[in-house]
């Protein structure tokens, strides 16, 4: 016999309902549907579950492919990772297609790119380095960004435009035997806007004696007030994605939205994206929720998670998919 006053509760007067009169929100129409042989990425992405992020993927997919028909901005902002992974090439197949308006990276992105232009490598082995006192300590990498930053600060140039420049040079000297391979170079080439967006300590080239700080600072600078531009014309069908960036670009992203709605140009109806392999919350807030919260009805922000390596490929390929299907 229990000592406590309290009985465990009889259940014959609960009271049920017949289970087909209940709202469900799964239902076996959205289940999936098994792969057939010779079916396009087309269709295939739509045999996915219509359920949480298999529902989320079609939405993004349809959402920079409306940007694309409307002439409508779709940035990518891109973190170090994305890079060294090897999307490159799929990255410059969709700024090929129309599918890219511009690009923004963190200072990582901008070395990686470089480094795989020059030398079809990057990526060094940094605990191996670090006690040495060599992490970051190539003497191409160092010299010559900090070189085409300070060239191109002269000439009133953004980091971003200052190093495809110089390595699209590179590439016409023969000089860049890897420049196809470049998401700088191909963007340079094609006149899509690449931004750079430094914070000072946190890249290696700032360790270089070659280094001048001003320029840096003033270039940088004027990436930041060249993606608020293209921002401020993302109403109404815009995309942001945010890649591979936990921190930084997040950042700059919102003060992009913050400084073109204090001008008098509040965003309305954008769509924007953060992917990656974890979800942090710097680009849940200021990327996935507090834009589309401000910019009103018509704005979605998604948090798709998956390696980039995966996840981007598939992207692209849904995307190049409708567009060779003339969609």
């Amino acid at each position: 016999m229990s000592i406590y006053r309290y009985r465990p509760l009889e259940l014959d007067g609960v009271q049920t309902y017949p289970l087909r009169s209940r709202p469900s929100k799964v239902s076996v129409k959205d289940f999936a549907r098994p792969r057939r042989a010779k079916q396009t990425v087309e269709q295939w992405v739509g045999s996915l579950p219509h359920i949480l992020a298999a529902e989320d993927f079609r939405a993004v997919v349809r959402a920079i492919a409306r940007a694309r028909q409307r002439h409508k901005p779709i940035i990518w902002g891109l973190g170090g990772h994305v890079i060294k992974v090897g999307v490159g090439p799929v990255l410059l197949a969709l700024l090929e297609r129309g599918y890219v308006s511009a690009v923004a990276m963190n200072g990582a992105a901008l070395i990686h790119d470089f480094e795989v232009a020059m030398a079809g490598a990057t990526s060094e082995d940094v605990p191996a380095a670090l006690g040495r006192g060599q992490f970051g300590m190539a003497e191409e990498t160092g010299r010559v960004l900090n070189q085409a930053i300070q060239e191109g600060d002269r000439d009133g140039l953004g980091i971003g435009e200052a190093v495809g420049r110089h390595l699209d040079r590179a590439r016409r000297a023969r000089q860049l035997p890897f420049h196809r391979f470049s998401v700088l170079v191909g963007a340079y080439r094609r006149g899509v806007p690449v931004t750079v967006h430094e914070a000072i300590g946190t890249d290696i080239i700032h360790n270089h004696p070659a280094v001048d700080a001003r320029a840096l600072g003033a270039a940088t600078h004027r990436d930041f007030r060249l993606l608020a531009a293209i921002v401020k014309t993302m109403s109404h069908g815009g995309v942001y994605l945010n890649v591979g960036s936990a921190v930084i670009l997040p950042e700059v992203f919102l003060k992009c939205v913050s400084l073109v709605a204090n001008l008098g140009r509040p965003l309305r109806a954008i769509t924007t994206v953060n992917l990656d392999f974890i979800q942090h919350y710097r680009p849940t807030q200021n990327v996935v929720l507090r834009p589309t919260a401000m910019s009103g009805a018509g704005s979605h922000g998604y948090s798709l998670t998956g390696h980039h390596e995966l996840m981007i490929p598939l992207l692209a390929a849904a995307l190049l998919n409708r567009s060779q299907g003339g969609q």
